[in-house]
């Protein structure tokens, strides 16, 4: 029934007029369009005076005759899809059947689409034949190599004493090689070396002892720099194996106070964190006391290092009196049961009596408190200070009683033989030395491996 109207309305195809009879002369479409004008309003229609459909039969009218499903032929369904150059006589094409062909061409595209995804899936997932060889030659298997990256080994405590003490090692072996190459050992030579030694910072006493070893082993003959370097680290070791010792806590009196003193810039109040590091690493009760109130770096800096190594931190305002601070951080540590109490001081110079005086007064205070306090006294030394370092054990030894002393900065300087000669002139024990910024940077002395790394020798 809807076919037929359509077919009634549109005329789609007509091929008993001839072409130029079917379309129209742009002449003849105003009189066209004047003819399908109405010609007459909706205010001039006649009113009907009775309804042409009675009551009646409304109501016994069965109604609308039931639609039918009339399924069109190939030939209705092709001219219901004409082609793009298909129109009706004006030109017309429904919008529906606009709608209809570009479905059907856009389920045409994807239908061809999606044959062609499956047949590259196909292709790509289908088993690739396998070519049988003939006798006498085998398939080559293609062996991927897997890399495993393997992070570097963590260098040992002397790898690290050799890098740090470099600087000093190979100013001093470059200079020991060229003096005794191509040459025999005799009198001029061994004054070259001991001056050589003594520019080297290892003091006038080393110097004598290894010029000396070298003489009776080696005198009038042929002497290679590894010779002299061979023999130079087994004379600084018997120099430095009296000091090398490890610091002795006693425990049995709480808290163990360590007073820390020093000139500026030596390091004390890192070397401070570093030992709270180790010891309360090992478990023991650590508490620190922000003694150099004369500088507000230092306090901010003491506390940091509290709080990463675990350890209790006492401190006071800037500028307060050191000697009071130090007598309320042996109180707390004594009533917070405390196994060590390490107390900060200002950089004093050696050469400032005013502040040398106010250092022996913190020393005073705490004897009040103990008679045995301060249990230790570690005074920490800048390598890089070279004789300098000489005269400031001297100082503060008198003032302060230092018990043992603590290397630094022996990484940034070519004057690490200066530890040499402070050993031989004032026998204190070196209870550590430092080669860098981190915790692991600080190891208990070794004579050994400290005189084989300072005259490049392997371990």
């Amino acid at each position: 029934m809807a076919l037929s109207f359509i077919k009634r309305v549109f005329t789609f195809d007509k091929p008993n007029e001839p072409e130029d009879e079917a379309r129209l002369h742009p002449d003849q479409v105003p009189g066209l369009q004047s003819q399908l004008e109405p010609t007459s309003r909706a205010e001039d229609l006649p009113v009907a005076s009775f309804d042409p459909v009675s009551l009646p039969e409304m109501e016994t009218a069965g109604g609308p005759a039931a639609d039918t499903v009339v399924e069109p032929a190939e030939e209705e369904v092709a001219t219901l899809l004409p082609g793009a150059e298909e129109t009706s006589e004006l030109g017309i094409v429904p919008l529906s059947l606009l709608e209809a062909e570009a479905a059907a061409a856009e389920a045409s595209t994807d239908g061809a689409l999606n044959a062609e995804l499956q047949g590259s899936v196909s292709d790509a997932t289908a088993p690739q034949p396998v070519p049988v060889l003939p006798k006498g030659f085998s398939t080559a298997r293609v062996e991927t190599d897997t890399v495993t990256i393997v992070p570097p080994a963590p260098l040992s405590w002397f790898q690290r004493l050799r890098e740090g003490l470099a600087r000093t090692s190979s100013q001093l072996t470059g200079q020991i090689t060229a003096l005794f190459t191509k040459r025999k050992l005799d009198d001029e030579t061994l004054e070259e070396l001991e001056d050589l030694l003594i520019q080297a910072d290892l003091g006038v006493e080393t110097a004598m002892r290894i010029s000396g070893a070298l003489s009776s082993e080696r005198y009038g003959k042929d002497v290679s720099g590894e010779d002299v370097s061979r023999i130079m680290a087994g004379e600084i070791t018997k120099v430095l194996a009296p000091v090398a010792k490890p610091l002795a806590l006693d425990l049995n009196h709480k808290p163990h106070v360590i007073l820390v003193v020093g000139v500026n810039g030596t390091g004390k109040t890192t070397t401070i964190g570093k030992l709270a590091a180790k010891l309360s690493g090992a478990g023991l009760k650590v508490m620190l006391a922000a003694g150099d109130t004369f500088r507000a770096a230092a306090i901010e800096q003491l506390k940091i290092w509290a709080d990463r190594s675990g350890s209790t931190f006492i401190g006071t305002k800037l500028g307060a009196d050191a000697a009071g601070l130090a007598y309320d951080a042996f109180e707390q540590a004594r009533a917070n049961k405390s196994d060590v109490l390490i107390i900060d001081t200002a950089g004093r110079l050696q050469n400032r009596a005013e502040l040398m005086a106010e250092l022996e007064k913190i020393v005073r205070v705490l004897a009040k408190l103990d008679p045995d306090a301060p249990h230790t006294v570690l005074q920490t030394l800048d390598a890089t200070t070279g004789q300098n370092a000489l005269q400031q054990v001297e100082i503060f030894r008198n003032v302060a009683g230092v018990s043992g002393l603590i290397m630094t900065k022996l990484d940034g300087t070519a004057r690490g033989g200066i530890l040499v000669a402070i050993a031989a002139k004032h026998k204190l024990p070196v209870y550590f030395i430092g080669v860098g910024e981190g915790v692991d940077d600080l190891e208990p002395f070794e004579a050994e491996d400290f005189a084989r790394a300072i005259a490049g020798l392997t371990h």
